[in-house]
């Protein structure tokens, strides 16, 4: 399926690049998520239309995301979780536990945003995790996961 992207996918394309794409993938999430609509003739011509519109939205969007990657970057979370006496959690600590801390301190962040890059933590120390606000701005948080012993 053809579709015109209204905005910057990663792996994908920028504003305005016309792709083929499967057609699930543009049905279930491209199309729902008005990231792209299908790339008939209307369609084009009411994207060169509000292009400058979509543009600046675009810009909007990066700015506001490098100014949360500003305040973000350097910044460490310190999240609890019961672990045995050898360091090894029960359980593990996953993006969404650190989604939910830096919302917890006013840092507005999906569990999509908070990239893994070994998978969940399941070990009591620190880590460093990257936390993607927008396709173009990645920052490195560091989260330090203290034992709690019963």
């Amino acid at each position: 399926m053809q579709v015109i992207l209204l905005e910057k996918v990663h792996n994908l394309g920028n504003l305005g690049d016309v792709v083929k794409v499967k057609d699930g993938y543009a049905r279930n999430f491209l199309i729902p998520t008005k990231a792209a609509r299908r790339a008939t003739e209307a369609a084009i011509k009411e994207f060169e239309a509000k292009r400058a519109e979509l543009e600046k939205a675009a810009a909007d969007k990066l700015a506001a995301a490098q100014a949360l990657g500003e305040k973000l970057n350097g910044r460490t979370v310190h999240i609890t979780q019961k672990a045995g006496v050898d360091g090894r959690l029960f359980g593990s600590v996953t993006n969404f536990d650190i989604a939910e801390a830096l919302n917890r301190i006013d840092f507005k962040v999906q569990k999509s945003q908070v990239r893994l890059p070994n998978g969940p933590l399941k070990h009591v120390g620190e880590h460093t995790v990257g936390v993607v606000p927008h396709s173009d701005v990645v920052v490195e948080v560091k989260v330090v996961v203290v034992g709690e012993t019963d």
